[in-house]
């Protein structure tokens, strides 16, 4: 019989704590893309918000070492903090990016592209209340269907948005820039998939 104590469900709490930092992380870049005001100022405070999931990434690791028992495979546990990790390091090196790069404005593509990353996020956390209740739960699988929607439908903004680019831009910094900048709001929005694909992997061990 499959029984999670309130000690071994301290994993799960961790899990939604860290999708809560990444979705505030995601909403900071959002900002910084829909209102380029005060740049260093925002990439700053996404910098805040990296170095918080970093603390909590490493808080699951410190438990993981220090527990006997645990309510989903060691390894499980150990791939979806550090892939949760990513996230956040994904954000933070994309919003980098428009300071390192001097970008004056930014596309309506990438606007767009956070704006989806906002979306993934939220749905990941999503995903992660409900695996806390994996067993019983009517609406897990729903859930990871919604981030692969939310990755699918990036996919198709990503590839137009660098077919635009190639078409429309003609400087050849500016191409290396923005395809750039849009490969990594791609990656982040993929790694919210790869997490959940992950737990539903983890579901079908556990079912």
């Amino acid at each position: 019989m499959f029984r999670i104590t309130p000690k071994e469900e301290k994993f799960f709490d961790y899990f939604i704590e860290t999708c809560e930092i990444i979705c505030k992380a995601a909403s900071l870049l959002e900002d910084l893309t829909t209102n380029y005001v005060n740049v260093n100022e925002k990439i700053s405070n996404i910098e805040e918000t990296e170095h918080a999931c970093d603390s909590n990434v490493h808080k699951i690791l410190n438990e993981l070492n220090q527990s006997f028992i645990t309510p989903i495979d060691r390894e499980d546990i150990f791939t979806i903090a550090k892939e949760l990790d990513n996230i956040t390091d994904d954000i933070e090196t994309a919003a980098h990016r428009f300071s390192m790069y001097n970008v004056k404005a930014v596309k309506p593509d990438a606007v767009t592209l956070t704006k989806l990353i906002v979306r993934a996020t939220g749905e990941l956390k999503n995903v992660m209340i409900e695996m806390k209740n994996m067993k019983k739960s009517k609406k897990l699988k729903e859930k990871i269907i919604e981030v692969n929607n939310v990755e699918d439908e990036a996919d198709t903004i990503f590839r137009d948005a660098m077919a635009n680019l190639f078409i429309t831009e003609n400087d050849a910094v500016e191409v290396i820039k923005w395809k750039e900048i849009y490969e990594l709001l791609e990656n982040t929005i993929d790694a919210c998939e790869d997490v959940a694909n992950i737990v539903e992997g983890v579901v079908m061990k556990n079912a």
